[in-house]
């Protein structure tokens, strides 16, 4: 295990809703550096753990903590380690995404040349030069994804979260955030949660399949791949007991 500082942890971590347990007894933690895909079947607890991890949800028991801070007791600290990319992300669709930019800047306390020096560069890393005087309700899917993106680097996060980063991107868009994910991980710490097993391949050095609630694997692609005489989708079917 490298010794490089905890990011994100996840420490006993339990979520019950009643008697069902949406997460029992998990545990992780991922380092500086690292870029990790989170994967699971649908109603795995995966879900549940990115909102634990962000501060939109509470946990029944156990720890969350992101750059060491702990995210229940002192979640304003905690978010801003964090730029959270959730899937299909809230955005005000009357702003443009320079307006956009702009707000969240300026509610997060940067001052005017730190939001134009960041302005600067989301708007080239994710390519919204021809966008950011455009209303965002009318953009396409892909541009919204690719504003959300801007929207969580904007404050330069030591931890990024993303939830299916590449949804709704063209393949030059694809390949382009792949790249800037790869980039950012060598100096941060990037949870991401996808359905698609050629972006675990593409982007991520470590994964971790939640299955029932537990951690089912936690391991290199190749790894895993391996569990599924090199097939990623045969280890997973195999791994969530499907048929």
């Amino acid at each position: 295990m490298s010794e490089r500082e905890p990011m994100i942890e996840a420490i006993d971590l339990c979520k019950y809703y009643g008697s069902f347990a949406a997460i029992d007894h998990l545990s992780f933690t991922i380092r500086r550096g690292e870029v990790v895909a989170f994967l699971g079947p649908n109603g795995a607890g995966k879900s549940t753990t990115m909102k634990i991890l962000t501060g939109y949800l509470a946990p029944t028991s156990g720890t969350a903590r992101l750059a060491g801070v702990d995210v229940v007791r002192d979640r304003i600290r905690a978010v801003e380690k964090l730029g959270y990319l959730p899937e299909n992300g809230p955005l005000y669709p009357e702003m443009t995404p320079r307006e956009l930019l702009t707000f969240f800047g300026e509610a997060r306390g940067m001052s005017r040349s730190q939001i134009g020096e960041r302005l600067d560069f989301v708007t080239h890393e994710c390519a919204l030069q021809d966008l950011l005087d455009k209303p965002i309700g009318k953009c396409s899917k892909g541009q919204k994804q690719r504003t959300g993106m801007a929207q969580a680097l904007l404050h330069d996060p030591e931890v990024l979260i993303m939830d299916e980063p590449t949804t709704g991107l063209d393949p030059n868009q694809i390949r382009h955030v792949r790249e800037l994910i790869k980039k950012l991980g060598e100096t941060r710490t990037i949870l991401l949660s996808t359905h698609l097993f050629q972006e675990v391949e593409a982007m991520a050095g470590r994964l971790m399949l939640v299955n029932d609630g537990k951690l089912a694997f936690d391991g290199t692609p190749a790894d895993f791949k391996a569990r599924g005489q090199g097939q990623m989708d045969k280890a997973f079917h195999a791994m969530t007991g499907a048929n």
